[in-house]
Order: C-alpha cells, then structure tokens, then sequence
C-alpha cells in the first residue's frame, strides 16, 4: 500500500464514509493523531499594512499580479463559493487556494511556484507552510508531512459563514516532531 493505504485499513476497521473522508482531507489516519497544547497569545497578528502595495509582483512563476487585483479576486471567489453553497448546499472545494490567497492578503505570502514541495511560499523571509480548515472539518486539526523545509504552519480557518481567520505556528510549537506527520490545532 502507499500512502493513502491507512484509508483502506480505515474500512476494513469499519470507519464511517465520514470519517474517511475527513482523513483523506488531513492525509492521515485517526489513530496517528496526538493531543495538542494552544496558547492564545502565541498567534494574534495584524495584517502586514506594507504589504498592500499595488505595485505588481510575481506571486506564481509567470503569473504577474498586484495586491489590489488579489484582493478582488480572493473577494469574487469567497462570494461565488457562497453563493453555491446558498443555490445547492453543497461547498465548492477551492479551500486550499482561498486559505492561500487570504494568506497572500493578510498575512504577506509571496508564494512559491506551483508544485514547489516543502513550503507554500515565504512569509518575512521565513518559509511557511498553509494548511486550510474548511466549514465541513469537523474538528480543527491539521497535519503536515514532517520533511517539509517550512519554518512556520499557517492555519487558515473558514467558518459555515465564509468569515476567514488565521493563526501562525513555529515550527517546534507542533506536536509529532519524531513522527511522519506534524500535528496542531486552531482552537487549542
């Protein structure tokens, strides 16, 4: 088996199709997961005011853009994933990249190329990893492959009400350091 191998076992343990599915969206079996320590104050920040620049920069190889067009773009596609939602009751699945643009906006991610392993892009230099909680989680865990170069975890998490918010991790504040997966979560 390869690595989604735990989603086989999950069934034949007799997993619900809920449950796999939340494993599969964290790339992990329930049985890996550990206990996690939050202290509130570790990640209060305020959006980085020099970021908002309209000064074009290239946030993908060869795709050049500026951060007012991000912002309305990230704003059109927060509203037609909403809009979905309220015309089927089904979520359009872009958390990923939206978690990623609001990291862009507010938190300053100049992201890497696409496909680049290891970080999503650079945040003060340092690089970062962003991991998105969408509103059908039902728990407020990530995961992240411990081989990954990033320097810090960005969580993005998006409420049932489209409201987006965000916490920055170092990476040593994430539990599972000697095993194949690091853990945190937004709420602890």
């Amino acid at each position: 088996m390869g690595d989604w191998g735990f989603l086989y076992e999950m069934n034949e343990r007799g997993c619900s199709a809920e449950q796999i599915a939340d494993a599969a969206g964290c790339g992990m079996a329930p049985w890996e997961e550990l206990a996690v320590d939050w202290d509130e104050s570790d990640l209060e920040r305020e959006p980085d005011e020099s970021v908002a620049s309209s000064a074009p920069y290239r946030s993908r190889s060869g795709y050049p853009s500026n951060y007012r067009e991000q912002t309305e773009i990230f704003e059109g596609l927060v509203e037609l994933a909403e809009r979905h939602f309220q015309n089927t009751g089904r979520y359009l699945q872009i958390w990923g990249e939206l978690g990623e643009i609001f990291a862009e906006i507010h938190f300053g991610l100049c992201r890497h190329a696409t496909h680049h392993a290891g970080s999503d892009g650079v945040i003060e230099g340092r690089r970062v990893e962003v991991k998105t909680i969408s509103p059908e989680k039902l728990n407020a865990r990530v995961t992240v492959k411990r081989q990954g170069d990033f320097e810090q975890l960005l969580i993005i998490r998006i409420s049932r009400d489209f409201e987006f918010e965000g916490r920055m991790f170092e990476r040593a504040q994430l539990n599972g350091q000697n095993a194949k997966v690091l853990r945190r979560s937004f709420d602890d």
